[in-house]
């Protein structure tokens, strides 16, 4: 493997959301990843996709001491374990934090959960959309009428797994050069809550209304907020600053007409003249007409439109999710497919040499 990852070896026990998004992320940074799945699973039809790329995949059963002895193994040639089940269900394997760094005291063992590894939610079932409930963010998000979940980013992927590569770069960072390991309660709630850290400061001092729909980025503000255009798509529109906001009314052709708009009555005048005006041509007559502008309107894609886009194709972001980081100006390529091996061939890969500590 090459990457600036090389040399770092994850055993990775096979999870659903975050945990997976996050072995991606370090797969295509060059780590060496051993997936442990269930007996039969990997022909299966993968509905994660790209996301599972770049592991070597093992199919070990957990219940039986040979699957334990194992996976004890592996984990004892690894630097980072990640698993994602409930609280308690390693430790019932024997597979535990104390049970794998008895074999290998340098070990990084990330767990990833949604309500943590304690708490009174911590054995509850959730998904992203009670997590992110329970931080506020939910709430913050949606039409005045109600909230609207945001996807699955938010909790799984930014609250979960981004946080998640974080704290286990991070520890494995430190295991090199102290030679102890670390156990990582990751959870999706309390990494929901700490992007939600700068909108509960700006609640606190007086600039967020504990609202939907009329704050600066909930599109409360009709300078950031999205319009209907001529054949029923959208365009985005984020001109918070006022050299933005200029360069979107005067290429709206309404400086003549518009109202102050600091004064907050003179909004829904605003709303209404922007909304009519962008009505009245096509999402890619008025891409067009906006490009090479700070007025910072953009056109609203659909999936499969996105990835044709002439940004995102100049830079190669494709259409699958990729570690998207640049050292020296080179971009990491997506690591390559799965493959399987049998647990006593991924044993001896690990077993014949020592990663770099």
């Amino acid at each position: 493997m090459s990457g600036v990852l090389a040399g770092l070896r994850v055993l990775e026990f096979a999870a659903i959301g975050p945990v997976p998004w996050c072995g991606m992320l370090l797969a295509d940074l060059g780590a060496d990843i051993v997936r442990i799945e269930r007996p039969g699973s990997h022909g299966e039809p993968d509905t994660l996709g790209a996301v599972r790329r770049g592991r070597t995949c093992v199919e070990i059963d957990l219940k039986t001491p040979d699957g334990r002895r194992d996976a004890l193994a592996l984990a004892a040639a690894a630097d980072v374990l990640l698993e994602g089940l409930r609280p308690g269900a390693m430790e019932r394997l024997g597979l535990g934090p104390d049970d794998a760094r008895a074999r290998n005291p340098r070990l990084v063992y990330a767990r990833m959960t949604g309500w943590g590894q304690t708490g009174p939610l911590a054995q509850q079932a959730g998904h992203d959309i009670n997590y992110i409930a329970l931080t506020g963010a939910l709430h913050a998000i949606g039409t005045p009428d109600r909230p609207l979940p945001p996807l699955n980013l938010v909790g799984d992927y930014g609250g979960g797994g981004a946080f998640l590569a974080i704290g286990l770069l991070a520890a494995a960072w430190e295991a090199r050069r102290s030679g102890h390991g670390r156990t990582l309660d990751v959870s999706m709630v309390d990494g929901s809550a700490a992007l939600m850290a700068t909108l509960y400061s700006r609640l606190q001092m007086g600039q967020w209304r504990d609202e939907r729909g009329v704050n600066r980025l909930d599109g409360g503000l009709p300078w950031y907020d999205t319009y209907r255009t001529g054949d029923g798509r959208f365009v985005a529109v984020g001109a918070l600053e006022p050299a933005f906001y200029a360069a979107l009314v005067r290429g709206l052709d309404l400086e003549a007409d518009l109202p102050d708009r600091d004064a907050e009555a003179h909004w829904p005048e605003i709303r209404r003249q922007f909304a009519a005006r962008f009505a009245s041509r096509t999402r890619d007559e008025w891409a067009a007409h906006f490009a090479g502008t700070d007025a910072c309107v953009t056109p609203v894609l659909s999936l499969a439109e996105a990835p044709r886009h002439p940004h995102p194709a100049a830079r190669g972001t494709g259409h699958v999710p990729a570690a998207a980081f640049l050292f020296d100006g080179v971009r990491p390529p997506p690591g390559p497919a799965s493959t399987s091996a049998s647990p006593q061939q991924a044993i001896q890969a690990w077993s014949s040499g020592t990663a770099p500590r």
